[in-house]
């Protein structure tokens, strides 16, 4: 939209459930059928985010075209698959997740900027790595970024 703004804020407690909400749509729009989706869904992720927050230096932003938020990220510190033997300064690494843009206003740069921002935001909690799981859609924009391919194995059980 010509004239429009884009703005990136840290999200606030209040817009905690439109977070939740941007994540739920996301695995819609990733093709996941809703009945495979907990029905508690808002809830799972409300407490999620609070326990994130409180141990795992959560962060949430938003993106505001025009005050209307079309996008949201969030950012904490990875808890791990296994105990963290390395120091911190070997291994700390960030989680990035939920990179979600609204239908109509993608492929205008904002899920590239959310991710930028929450780039920055584990850099200035001194992590090594930033870590996230693309779909198909999202994995060009992360490498233009400079993410690149990891060495994870997946076995269908």
């Amino acid at each position: 939209m010509p004239g429009s703004s884009l703005t990136i804020r840290p999200g606030t407690l209040t817009e905690d459930k439109l977070i939740a909400q941007h994540f739920y749509q996301l695995w819609l729009d990733n093709q996941v059928p809703a009945e495979q989706i907990r029905p508690d869904w808002e809830s799972v992720i409300l407490e999620f985010l609070a326990t994130a927050r409180e141990h795992l230096g959560y962060q949430g932003f938003v993106a505001l075209m025009d005050d209307q938020i079309v996008g949201s990220v969030g950012c904490q510190l990875f808890a791990g698959l296994y105990p963290l033997l390395l120091s911190q300064d070997q291994r700390h690494y960030g989680y990035i997740w939920g990179v979600y843009v609204e239908a109509s206003y993608r492929c205008r740069g904002i899920g590239r900027q959310l991710t930028e921002v929450a780039v920055e935001c584990l850099r200035s909690q001194h992590c090594t790595h930033a870590i996230l799981h693309a779909s198909t859609w999202g994995k060009p924009v992360y490498e233009q970024i400079g993410f690149t391919p990891s060495n994870e194995m997946r076995l269908e059980l």
